[in-house]
């Protein structure tokens, strides 16, 4: 089994920045991506971004690109969301995925995905 644990969610304003982390422990797999999605309440469970192993890969949705940033620390097992000018519509709860099967676009789909964190609320004040 794999353990992913989110943090950094919070309430921000319009305009604001922060920075959600992912940890993973558990078994030591190969974790060739790990990723992050967001749901907002009454809408299905949405791709943000990946970064394969290599973070030379990166894929991110198109409403986020320019804004967001996902990085990770293969030392640290860490997978990072950087999110900048945060808009009322980015409100939601995030959650930290990994070991998805297959690559783009197909892990966009998050029946792709082995492993979920219990997910992080971001909330955006306009």
């Amino acid at each position: 089994q794999v353990q992913l644990v989110e943090s950094g969610g919070g309430l921000v304003q319009a305009g604001d920045s922060l920075r959600l982390s992912c940890a993973a422990s558990g078994r030591t797999v190969s974790r060739p991506a790990m990723g992050w999605f967001r749901q907002a309440p009454g809408t299905a469970r949405e791709f943000v971004a990946a970064v394969w192993w290599s973070e030379i890969t990166r894929y991110y949705t198109y409403s986020v690109k320019g804004r967001f940033t996902i990085s990770r620390d293969n030392a640290k097992n860490t997978v990072y969301l950087r999110m900048n000018s945060l808009q009322p519509e980015d409100t939601a709860v995030y959650y930290c995925a990994a070991e998805p099967q297959g690559g783009m676009p197909a892990v966009r789909d998050p029946a792709r995905w082995n492993y979920w964190g219990q997910g992080t609320q971001v909330t955006v004040s306009s």
